[in-house]
């Protein structure tokens, strides 16, 4: 299992042929590297990134590793969660002030992309190794032929589970891949067992990657390729109702993850299981102080489906603003290419997109039990869906944002339903 993940991490150079032509095809016309760049001279950089704070003591760890071959280049840090990490971002962009460097999304490629907020990373391919990734990877950060950014890695969509906590209270873990039904079963036997001292899980109907998934199974699309929604009001409607019994006292009520934000349920052991990318084991363990939390598939609407997807939404960018975008990009590439990133990150960033980051991450522990999750899967993978759409980002958020206050009781799933359609007719025009 372990090998045949590798072999497909060392194979990724196979495609360098195919990845240097269509570099070259996209660079056309772009503007060259600053040719009075000095490589030695003292710059400062800003870099953000959405996280906890196990990823930034290991992004402190990265700059310590990329300050050893580059003392000059100073590199000051913010974080936040993901949701204000966007309302910032948007801040910066209006006013042309984003980070020399910062953590992107698929989800924004559009958005950003069109508007001038990412950086044509031709212009600095100098500075930059692309020929460790594989072509459809280069893709999740490529928008009509040009590079924008580069995937950190990949990751699956997951169901985590606190063992520690299901021993305490005599559970047995979920059994994966089952259905809807079987798992709401099982979170309300939990949150029995416990006498509500810890819930099953989280309302998972709150995340857009749970529709999604529905939708795959399907074999439906969040959004069409020509830019449109993929489902009816009366489909969501269906899927956030269902919804109902997990916050008849199931799952863990949306008032009491407000009082723990930006910590999950998950991560404060307010729930035995949490919906997520694969990627984010390490962050669990590290906020939970758990011992041992496993991955299972999350459940099937219709089996056999291929409803799962490679997932390259975590990503690295460059402010057009910046002043310093040479020393930028070398610290772009040590993010997404080096054998220190895969050493310090392992699999946290998702599963290494490029060969010479997986060459320095050993599949052992943490990032072991990601790869044998992701391989367990394999035969519920499909094609990933098409280019996120522009908004992408702000429907995704949307979609939370109703799935919270459909929990808090503040909007009922019919006017739930309603403000998405308006948002996305606004956004989607």
């Amino acid at each position: 299992m372990m090998r045949s993940l590798a072999r497909r991490g060392r194979a990724l150079g196979a495609a360098v042929a195919v990845v240097v032509g269509g570099l070259a095809l996209a660079g056309c016309g772009a503007a060259a590297p600053d040719a009075t760049f000095d490589p030695d001279a003292k710059v400062s950089l800003d870099f953000a990134f959405w996280g906890n704070d196990d990823r930034a003591d290991r992004y402190n760890q990265l700059i310590e590793a990329f300050n050893e071959e580059h003392p000059n280049i100073q590199v000051k840090t913010t974080f936040s969660d993901y949701p204000s990490y966007w309302e910032k971002r948007a801040t910066e962009a209006a006013s042309g002030s984003l980070p020399d460097v910062f953590q992107f999304s698929d989800s924004y490629l559009r958005q950003y992309a069109e508007n001038g907020h990412v950086l044509d990373l031709s212009t600095v391919k100098k500075y930059i190794d692309f020929s460790a990734f594989d072509d459809s990877l280069l893709g999740t950060g490529r928008l009509d032929g040009t590079q924008y950014s580069l995937p950190t890695g990949y990751s699956v969509w997951a169901n985590f589970v606190n063992d520690d906590l299901l021993a305490q209270y005599g559970v047995a873990s979920p059994d994966g891949g089952s259905s809807p039904a079987e798992l709401d079963d099982w979170m309300a036997t939990v949150t029995k067992a416990s006498g509500g001292k810890v819930y099953g899980g989280t309302d998972y109907t709150q995340r857009i990657q749970g529709f999604e998934l529905e939708l795959r199974a399907h074999r439906e699309n969040l959004y069409t390729q020509d830019g449109k929604l993929g489902f009816t009001k009366k489909q969501l409607k269906e899927y956030w109702a269902g919804g109902a019994k997990l916050r008849d006292g199931v799952a863990v009520p949306q008032q009491r993850l407000e009082e723990v934000s930006p910590k999950s349920g998950l991560g404060v052991q307010l729930t035995a299981s949490e919906m997520s990318w694969s990627n984010f084991l390490g962050g669990y363990l590290a906020d939970s102080g758990a011992k041992s939390i496993s991955i299972v598939a999350p459940p099937a609407a219709v089996e056999g489906a291929k409803d799962l997807y490679q997932q390259g939404g975590l990503q690295i960018a460059i402010a057009p603003n910046s002043k310093h975008k040479e020393a930028a990009a070398m610290f772009l590439d040590f993010i997404v290419n080096s054998e220190q990133a895969g050493r310090i990150f392992g699999t946290t960033l998702g599963f290494p997109a490029s060969s010479s980051k997986l060459a320095g991450t050993k599949l052992e522990g943490v990032d072991k039990q990601v790869a044998d999750y992701i391989e367990s899967v394999s035969d519920r993978i499909g094609e990933a869906p098409p280019v996120p759409v522009v908004g992408y980002g702000s429907l995704e958020q949307k979609f939370w944002d109703l799935g919270k206050e459909i929990g808090l009781g503040t909007v009922t799933v019919d006017d739930a339903v309603d403000q998405f359609f308006a948002e996305a007719d606004v956004v989607l025009q």
